[in-house]
């Protein structure tokens, strides 16, 4: 059996975090565009009370995406 890639790594570990949100009580109502949203916002207060730069660590992300995929990272929207 092969290890999994490292995208399939990343998929499995966001599955597994957006799965707690979505089986929440009131996780169940929303879209699961709405429950990303809610990830996002709930960052965003942490980064906010731990002094994270959130815009920052977002750049960073995409930059660790586009190596990961070997392309561009995901634009806004």
């Amino acid at each position: 059996m092969t290890a999994p890639s490292p995208h399939e790594a990343a998929v499995a570990r966001a599955n597994e975090i957006l799965a707690g949100y979505a089986l929440s009580p009131e996780g169940w109502r929303r879209s699961p565009g709405q429950t990303v949203q809610r990830v996002l916002c709930d960052l965003l207060h942490w980064s906010a009370d731990t002094q994270r730069d959130f815009a920052a660590a977002l750049d960073r992300a995409r930059d660790g995406y586009a190596r990961e995929s070997e392309g561009p990272a995901p634009a806004d929207g």
